[in-house]
């Protein structure tokens, strides 16, 4: 009999594919997300769990689920699971890095320069008609924005996200400042980045870009007292976790002048609303689609799947993130 894998979201179907040669499984086709109280039966009798970014993983999901021993993130981030207790009940957890971090970091770029050439009230303002009525062809003092290239970015958070977002940033020739849990000299070496403390590239950068892990030691790290050390002139792009940054604190910095402009992919609650903020003309905004190319999309379905391919067969997963849980228990089912 085939181990059993319920899917909580339509993913891609090469993925499908691949996992349905060796397990059982079961798709939540709705485009909604699963219910809570559904999700909590579904996995009764499940050996496997492919879940989503905002699916929570926690004691009360594991305590209905008996017979789980492996949790395959559809993400790259994890802080929706419970690792720790996974990991002390021996179920094996893993995240698709790698195939996103070219299209995460394109999609930093398309926010940093979106807001720093104000791209988006300039769409507004054709599509609204405006233009039209006021009969003007061109004006030099209209949507003046910030130059990129030869400024200074500092990028927060240095892994593969943050890497390939300074790859991108030496093709506008800028200077590049990092910030992260350690120093990496060799990377240092080949991307010709600097090591700064975190206020002091805050101070410093005319970009800053957030690419870290959602933690107890990053949570609400840009807040009002770190805002008002940007430049006036500064834009900040969120790619990492909406928590990392204090929403309340970047309304009032985007209303106060304390910056000039954000770009913002991730938000404090998913699906989320928030009035004050989406009136604003200075900030550009998009719901969570740092990953959202075929390739990319296609790469992770392929990976979750190899994931859970490797762990039926007694094998280490090649992607899994608590390595302690080989301490408790052995791959397989």
């Amino acid at each position: 009999m085939k181990p059993k894998v319920f899917i909580t979201r339509a993913i891609p179907e090469n993925g499908i594919e691949l996992l349905r040669a060796h397990f059982e499984v079961e798709v939540w086709r709705d485009e909604h997300e699963i219910p809570r109280e559904v999700l909590l039966e579904k996995v009764h009798d499940v050996d496997a769990l492919l879940p989503m970014l905002s699916e929570r993983i926690d004691r009360e999901l594991l305590d209905s689920a008996p017979k789980l021993r492996i949790v395959a993130n559809y993400a790259v981030g994890y802080d929706n699971i419970d690792v720790e207790e996974a990991t002390r009940r021996g179920i094996y957890v893993t995240n698709t890095p790698d195939v996103l971090t070219n299209a995460t970091a394109d999609l930093a770029w398309t926010l940093l320069l979106a807001a720093a050439r104000r791209l988006v009230e300039a769409d507004k303002f054709i599509r609204s008609g405006e233009w039209k009525r006021k009969g003007i062809a061109w004006h030099p003092r209209w949507f003046l924005g910030y130059d990129v290239y030869g400024k200074t970015i500092g990028i927060v958070g240095f892994g593969r996200i943050g890497q390939a977002v300074a790859k991108r940033a030496r093709g506008f020739g800028m200077r590049i400042l990092y910030n992260s849990r350690s120093r990496k000299p060799e990377v240092e070496k080949e991307l010709n980045a600097e090591f700064r403390p975190l206020d002091e590239l805050l101070r410093e950068s005319d970009f800053v870009v957030l690419a870290v892990p959602l933690t107890k030691e990053t949570y609400h790290m840009i807040n009002e007292d770190r805002l008002k050390l940007m430049k006036k002139t500064a834009i900040l792009v969120n790619i990492a976790r909406g928590k990392v940054v204090d929403t309340n604190a970047l309304v009032k910095a985007l209303k106060n002048g304390w910056i000039a402009g954000a770009g913002l992919d991730v938000y404090e609650e998913e699906p989320y609303y928030h009035e004050e903020l989406f009136s604003l003309d200075n900030v550009v905004l998009a719901p969570h689609i740092g990953s959202a190319t075929h390739g990319a999309r296609e790469g992770m379905a392929e990976l979750v799947a190899r994931n859970l391919i490797a762990f039926r067969n007694g094998q280490i997963p090649p992607t899994f993130v608590n390595r302690e849980v080989v301490n408790v228990r052995k791959p397989g089912f």
